[in-house]
């Protein structure tokens, strides 16, 4: 073959191995700094989502934003932050949040939730929400392990991974 052809190949090869590598560094960096990645194992959060989807949500959303109530978001589980959780916020910053026969009280207002398919009961609270943290609950209450049930009740605002805004799997849904 001549060197003429070899270097044409050659040239070929690392042509195509810049694009790869290119590639692979543009994907890591978007999942590392933009985009959060994330599988919901239970039913905690059905109807809304359903268990075993894969959820992307906006890293920088509450660099430009703050955390509202309804939004659906995934955070460092405040009892062992090695592991992810996705829940909804429900109680902001100096807020109380106080459940009764299932029906969730905001400052004494019954909050209105349209995203629950089933009527949840039990008695839970009062809560005083610190500020900077969040109370969270998941969308089917009666399986649910959220801040109910956790040891330490309340999400820091810094351990807010990212807001949640498409199901990808197994269909795709907006998330808002």
């Amino acid at each position: 073959m001549p060197e003429e052809k070899k270097a044409s190949i050659k040239a070929e090869v690392f042509s195509w191995v810049k694009v790869i590598v290119s590639a692979i560094i543009i994907a890591l960096l978007v999942d590392f700094f933009i985009i959060a990645n994330a599988v919901v194992p239970t039913g905690s959060m059905e109807t809304t989502i359903p268990a075993g989807s894969r959820i992307m949500g906006l890293r920088l959303y509450y660099d430009f934003n703050e955390p509202e109530r309804g939004d659906i978001v995934i955070f460092k589980y405040p009892d062992d932050e090695s592991v992810d959780y996705l829940k909804r916020i429900i109680g902001l910053p100096g807020e109380t949040v106080e459940i009764i026969c299932g029906k969730v009280y905001i400052n004494g207002e019954l909050l209105d939730e349209p995203y629950l398919s089933e009527e949840p009961t039990g008695d839970f609270g009062p809560y005083q929400v610190p500020e900077d943290s969040y109370f969270m609950l998941g969308d089917n209450r009666a399986v649910s392990k959220d801040s109910r049930y956790w040891h330490n009740t309340y999400v820091k605002k810094d351990k807010i991974i990212a807001k949640a805004f498409v199901m990808y799997w197994p269909s795709l849904k907006w998330l808002g």
